[in-house]
């Protein structure tokens, strides 16, 4: 496993990020219905801190805050504080203020709360969620400074925005003295490259680190064309965003297992290790020991220039979806 720093941060990470979507309760109010419980969620943890891994990243929303439970008591049985790092996330309030609780209020209670529920003193990595249009950027900059003064996290990031307002939000920061956002989670894979336009520009000047999420398009750039799995069958959330561009995207797909056969490998290691050639460290998420194989076998693989063209070469621009679809209305 190869590692890094997150921005201009001494945070030290594996070069992949277990993403715990996939570890929590299922209710029948659950958005995603295939999570694991706390015995297989401390297994794949226990094997990826095997394998290198010891950046993972959670958030209060997954699974009505069980994820954060999960993994926080998972990561403590198994290795000593100082050996991993967790990133977790808040939800921006819903229709801003409500019972006259203050957007910086709402911050520090969901930064306790997931204290609580991770189990530990500090949050590493703590990200807005997506673009809070209901309270000012400045207020939530300020709450989130004082948090890190406070040693409550040690350093900041933000999910599903805009270039132009990550660049804004720092400029602000920068201007009062504050935290600035060290890392950007956003949606970036083979078949997603809309970051590419400013984003990945801006991050690279700014020495932001990018920890794109989605990294195999919720498992469609590990299967060829037709192959199907429990989570492509029943994340309506991912068909919302990759059903209507399938036909296209599906030529990206092939090729994936063209150069996967070339290289006598995986397509989820061909697909990983061309975004390792774009980001700091991709969230690549697991609910079976063996999606653990992938980003293990892409840490070691060199994509040759001309294998990399071919990837990128039937690429044609994508409408924005999901969160960022909605923030852009």
């Amino acid at each position: 496993m190869q590692y890094t720093t997150i921005g201009h941060t001494n945070i030290e990470v594996s070069r992949f990020c277990l993403g715990c979507m996939g570890f929590g309760k299922v209710t029948d109010e659950a958005l995603h219905k295939w999570t694991l419980g706390p015995d297989d969620t401390r297994a794949i943890i226990a094997q990826a801190l095997n394998a290198g891994i010891t950046f993972f990243d959670t958030a209060m929303a997954y699974s009505f805050g069980t994820s954060e439970e999960y993994v926080g008591a998972a990561l403590r049985e198994l290795a000593p504080r100082n050996e991993w790092v967790i990133a977790t996330k808040y939800s921006p309030r819903p229709g801003g203020a409500a019972d006259g609780v203050s957007g910086a209020d709402y911050i520090q209670t969901c930064i306790d709360n997931s204290l609580r529920r991770l189990g530990v003193d500090t949050i590493d990595l703590y990200y807005m969620h997506s673009w809070d249009y209901h309270t000012p950027i400045e207020e939530s900059l300020e709450a989130l400074n004082k948090a890190v003064v406070a040693g409550k996290v040690r350093a900041l990031g933000v999910s599903n925005c805009h270039p132009y307002q990550l660049a804004r939000a720092n400029d602000i920061a920068a201007a009062n003295g504050w935290a600035r956002f060290e890392a950007i989670q956003s949606h970036m894979n083979l078949i997603f490259r809309e970051d590419e336009r400013e984003l990945l520009q801006l991050c690279a000047e700014d020495g932001i680190s990018t920890i794109p999420y989605s990294a195999l398009a919720a498992g469609r750039l590990s299967r060829k064309p037709g192959e199907t799995s429990k989570r492509l069958q029943m994340d309506t959330f991912a068909k919302g965003k990759y059903d209507a561009t399938a036909e296209q995207d599906n030529v990206i797909i092939t090729r994936v297992a063209e150069v996967a056969d070339k290289y006598h490998t995986s397509m989820t290691a061909v697909s990983l290790a061309w975004l390792l050639t774009k980001v700091t460290s991709p969230v690549v998420g697991a609910t079976k020991p063996h999606h653990l194989e992938g980003p293990a076998a892409a840490a070691d693989l060199k994509l040759a220039p001309e294998d990399i063209a071919y990837l990128e070469e039937p690429y044609v621009p994508h409408a924005l979806v999901g969160v960022m679809a909605q923030n852009n209305k």
